[in-house]
C-alpha cells in the first residue's frame, strides 16, 4: 500500500466555528468559549501533534496560514489538496464559500519547487455549477488498486466522482452513509480508513444491506481486514485515523485522544496488529471544526527534487 512518509500541515491563522460548514457538518459543537480561546486551543493542539509527530521521525512539512482573508478551516488542508505516487497535484471544489480562499497559490508553487510535479489538476471551476468534492475528505483513495471509495453527500458529488476517477485511472464506489438521524455523513473520510491490510468501517452507517455487502466484498478482495466500528464511536472520530511511515519506514496508526477512548481493546488489538497506534488530543479542533487528526493532513506521495 502506498504510505506516506512526508506530509503538510497548515498552521491555523484564525481557527474558529465555521457556520457555513455546520450547516451539513453534525460533527461540529459550539462551545462558550470564545472565538479567541478556540483559537489558543487549537493552535497549543496543532504544536503538540506538530512536535509528537516529528519525535517519532516523521517528516512534517508545516506552512503557516495567511490571517487574511480569514479562514477558520485552514487547517483541514486534505479537503483541497491532494498528491499521489504518479506526481500529481490536485486542487478540489470546496462546499463553503468561505473555505475557498485556502486554497493558495503559493502553496502549489513550494510543491513545485521541492518536489517532482508531473501535473496540476485543478477541479475548482465546478464550484460554480454547485458540484464539490472535497479532496480525501470526500475520497478514500486505494492508489496501488486504482479504487476509489465515496459516501455521497453535498460535500461529494457523485456525478465528480465519476468524472474524477475516469479522468485518472480509477474505479469509483459509492455508497451512502448516514447518521442516526438519517442524515447523509459530510465525508467518507470520517466512515471509513484504508490501512496496509486493514480497513475501519462504520457498518452501522450504511443502512443499504447491498451497498455494504458489495462494499466488504471489494475490501476483502483487496486484501483488507474489515475493523467495524459503531456510529456513537464514529462520532468520536474512530474511523477518522491515517497511516504514515517515518524516515526509517516504521508505520504508524494516527488517531485522536478522543478515538482512542471510545476504540474497545479487541479493536485496538487488531489494529496494533499492523502497525503501533498513536493517540494525539485534539479536542478543541475536533468539537469545534468537526474534523479530527486524518482531516489535518496531506498525504506528500510526491518525489523530492534533491532525491
Amino acid at each position: 500500500m502506498a504510505v506516506a512518509s512526508a506530509i503538510l500541515m497548515i498552521r491555523p491563522a484564525a481557527f474558529g466555528f465555521n457556520e457555513q460548514t455546520a450547516r451539513d457538518n453534525f460533527f461540529q459543537q459550539r462551545t462558550e468559549l470564545s472565538c479567541l480561546d478556540i483559537h489558543r486551543l487549537a493552535l497549543s493542539e496543532f504544536d503538540n501533534m506538530v512536535n509528537t509527530l516529528r519525535e517519532k521521525d516523521i517528516t512534517v512539512k508545516v506552512v503557516e496560514d495567511t490571517p487574511t482573508p480569514v479562514k477558520p478551516d485552514a487547517v483541514f488542508v486534505n479537503n483541497w489538496l491532494v498528491t499521489s505516487p504518479e506526481g500529481k497535484v490536485f486542487v478540489f471544489p470546496m462546499y463553503a464559500a468561505n473555505r475557498r480562499p485556502e486554497k493558495r497559490k503559493e502553496i502549489l508553487d513550494w510543491l513545485k519547487t521541492e518536489y517532482q510535479v508531473a501535473e496540476v489538476q485543478d477541479w475548482s471551476h465546478y464550484e460554480a455549477e454547485g458540484r464539490f468534492l472535497e479532496g480525501t475528505g470526500s475520497l478514500v483513495i486505494d492508489h496501488d488498486q486504482k479504487i476509489i471509495y465515496a459516501g455521497v453527500s453535498q460535500r461529494t458529488s457523485p456525478v465528480m466522482v465519476e468524472k474524477f476517477a475516469t479522468a485518472n485511472g480509477y474505479h469509483a464506489f459509492l455508497f451512502l452513509a448516514t447518521d442516526e438521524a438519517g442524515r447523509p455523513v459530510y465525508h467518507t473520510n470520517v466512515v471509513m480508513m484504508r490501512g496496509t491490510g486493514y480497513c475501519i468501517l462504520c457498518t452501522e452507517a450504511i443502512e443499504e444491506e447491498w451497498d455494504l455487502i458489495a462494499l466488504r466484498q471489494l475490501l476483502e478482495s483487496t486484501g483488507h481486514e474489515i475493523i467495524p466500528v459503531t456510529r456513537a464511536q464514529m462520532h468520536a472520530f474512530a474511523a477518522n485515523l491515517i497511516e504514515v511511515k517515518n524516515t526509517g519506514g516504521d508505520h504508524f496508526i494516527l488517531l485522536s485522544q478522543s478515538a482512542w477512548k471510545v476504540l474497545e481493546e479487541h479493536q485496538k488489538a487488531r489494529l496494533e496488529k499492523y502497525a503501533p497506534l498513536l493517540p494525539i488530543p485534539v479536542d478543541t479542533i475536533e468539537k469545534a471544526g468537526g474534523g479530527s487528526v486524518r482531516c489535518m493532513i496531506a498525504e506528500i506521495f510526491l518525489q523530492p527534487k534533491n532525491s
